[in-house]
């Protein structure tokens, strides 16, 4: 059948004409029959190029593939991009082209080509791009083969799925979106050359875009509703914010952690405790306090009052002017050894890693209390 459609039945100043935005995202059932309509290719050379946003104010996690539905040829070059930081940046997730060399200087690979350890790669397609056959209308972004990696063909082994996605943050995080963009860069020519004398066949045409997904709330809600126009996860285990995200006021006796789908199949919760000051036992301080504080601006537990020359969230470094006892645990009192740098011969009295002072000119050795050749000890080297 012919690709291009009747261009004179699209005026978008006339409703019963129009082919506005919207018409990409009404229920249709299987088979839909509105659609979304450019502008024609009539600047050509000028590249025809158009951006799609779908934004959602909220964290989501997809779980089905993205399928874009066109009424006109499927591009020849197009990209689908991904933002986790609500539009402020994006990061390509898939290209699609009828020649990818020419079109992204990438190789072409489809899905199947990957595998558990490349599942994160980026590659550029061309299934999706090139014909007019029959059912040659669908662009796919295929997150279920993706998925098929880690839980079989036919996703029988979740429990495997859910292992790697509670224990691999990029593997989570590939799957997470705030914001989609599809960038339509070339529409569907059809032949080798661009026919200038009718670029009012050329255009983009969309009936249809799924997206199947659920809100991002760490484990920590089984329900997401719709509120003041914003989706927002009903949050439990005494977690708040948008993602609950964070412990509530007076249950951060211990550091917010997400929900664990381990063990599988009921899971942990990773409850938010009640208490705001936690002791000994739960601080985790290497022995060197045995009082913790949360800090509601980080979401963080610290230790405070650390000894032993120690500082650091869990008192896990050393302060300033002492190093590491290579020899000695975290948890014993002697692991902070003091710098000891000669006061005349280095810059300050800090030390690196392995107790090396920072010297002046002319001086050297661990301490900086030795001249270099040509140089000698008068209240430093001279």
């Amino acid at each position: 059948g012919n690709p291009y459609m009747c261009n004179n039945e699209c005026d978008a100043s006339t409703p019963e004409l129009a082919h506005p935005p919207e018409l990409m995202f009404d229920f249709e059932g299987r088979h839909p029959s509105t659609f979304w309509q450019s502008a024609t290719w009539k600047e050509y050379p000028k590249p025809l190029q158009v951006n799609i946003t779908l934004s959602w104010s909220k964290t989501i996690e997809l779980t089905d593939n993205i399928i874009i539905t066109f009424e006109s040829g499927r591009p020849d070059q197009m990209i689908l991009e991904k933002s986790l930081d609500y539009g402020r940046t994006w990061q390509p997730y898939q290209y699609y082209a009828t020649d990818c060399l020419d079109a992204f200087h990438m190789d072409p690979k489809s899905v199947k080509d990957l595998s558990q350890h490349t599942v994160l790669e980026i590659i550029c397609t061309e299934e999706y791009s090139t014909g007019y056959m029959t059912n040659s209308k669908i662009i796919n972004f295929e997150i279920k083969d993706r998925f098929a990696f880690f839980a079989g063909p036919r996703l029988r082994n979740m429990a495997s799925l859910y292992g790697q996605l509670d224990t691999t943050k990029k593997l989570r995080d590939f799957f997470t979106v705030t914001d989609l963009r599809i960038r339509l860069l070339r529409p569907a020519i059809g032949e080798i050359f661009v026919d200038e004398q009718h670029l009012a066949r050329y255009f983009y045409a969309i009936s249809d875009i799924k997206v199947q997904g659920r809100c991002k709330c760490n484990l920590h809600a089984t329900v997401c509703v719709y509120d003041n126009s914003k989706l927002t996860c009903e949050c439990e285990h005494n977690t708040t914010g948008p993602d609950c995200g964070k412990c509530k006021k007076n249950y951060q006796g211990r550091p917010w952690s997400p929900g664990s789908y381990l063990p599988i199949p009921k899971g942990t919760a990773n409850t938010c405790d009640c208490s705001q000051i936690s002791f000994v036992n739960n601080c985790e301080c290497f022995g060197h306090s045995n009082r913790c504080s949360y800090i509601d601006l980080l979401n963080t537990v610290i230790c405070v009052s650390c000894k032993h020359n120690t500082r650091g969230q869990h008192c896990e470094l050393c302060r300033l002017g002492y190093f590491r006892n290579a020899s000695a645990q975290l948890d014993d009192e002697n692991v902070c050894i003091e710098c000891y740098c000669n006061p005349l011969g280095s810059i300050h009295d800090r030390c690196n890693g392995s107790g090396f002072c920072e010297c002046k000119t002319g001086t050297t050795g661990p301490k900086c209390d030795e001249c270099l050749p040509g140089n000698s000890w008068h209240y430093g080297c001279q």
